[in-house]
C-alpha cells in the first residue's frame, strides 16, 4: 500500500491544503489542514515527498510551502501573527 492511501488528509477537502495566501483569515485554514497532519499516520512520509519534490504548494507534512523551502535552506522561518 502507498503511504498517500494511508493519509489523514484522503478523507478531507482538497482546497483546505491550498490556501491562497499566508495572512489573515488563511492562518486559520493553515492551522486547520496541519492539524488534519498532526494526526497522520504517514506525516513524516509526506514531508519527505515534499522536501524531495522541490517547489510544490500548499502544506505537505504539516508544513507550509515557506517552511518547507526554509528547511531545505537550513534557516528557521520567523512568523508573527497578530492575534
Amino acid at each position: 500500500m502507498h503511504w498517500r492511501e494511508r493519509a489523514a488528509c484522503l478523507r478531507e477537502d482538497p482546497d483546505l491544503f491550498f490556501p491562497i495566501s499566508v495572512s489573515g483569515p488563511t492562518l486559520r485554514q493553515i492551522d486547520r489542514a496541519k492539524a488534519v497532519c498532526g494526526r497522520c499516520p504517514v506525516v513524516e512520509q509526506c514531508l519527505a515527498w515534499a522536501m524531495r519534490a522541490g517547489n510544490v504548494e500548499g502544506v505537505w507534512g504539516g508544513r507550509t510551502e515557506a517552511e518547507r523551502r526554509a528547511m531545505r535552506h537550513g534557516t528557521a522561518l520567523q512568523t508573527s501573527r497578530a492575534e
